[in-house]
C-alpha cells in the first residue's frame, strides 16, 4: 500500500482536485467563525468598508460584523469550543 500525502491533490476521473477549507461542515464552521471574529475586530478601523447595508460580497462582511458585536458572548463560547474541538476531537 502506498500512502499519500495529507496535503497532496487527490485524483478523481484523471484530473487532480484540491482540497479546500470548505471540506466537512466543522472546517465551514471554522472560517464562518473565524470570519465574524475578524470583522468585528476591523469594523472600528474600517468602517467605511463593512457597512451592513451595502449589497454584495462587502455587506456580507458588515453583516458578520453586526453579529460578532450583537452576539459576542455566543460567538466567543462557539470560537472556544471550535478550538477545544479542533484540538483534541479532530
Amino acid at each position: 500500500l502506498k500512502c499519500r500525502n495529507a496535503n497532496s491533490p487527490r485524483r478523481t476521473w484523471g484530473r487532480e482536485v484540491q482540497m479546500s477549507a470548505l471540506f466537512d461542515f466543522q472546517g465551514l464552521l471554522v472560517v464562518v467563525l473565524l470570519s465574524i471574529c475578524t470583522c468585528s475586530y476591523l469594523r472600528p478601523r474600517f468602517g467605511n468598508f463593512l457597512q451592513p447595508k451595502a449589497p454584495g460580497f462587502l455587506g456580507m462582511f458588515g453583516r458578520f460584523a453586526v453579529i460578532g458585536d450583537r452576539l459576542s458572548p455566543f460567538v466567543s463560547c462557539a470560537c472556544m469550543i471550535m478550538a477545544i474541538s479542533t484540538l483534541f476531537v479532530r
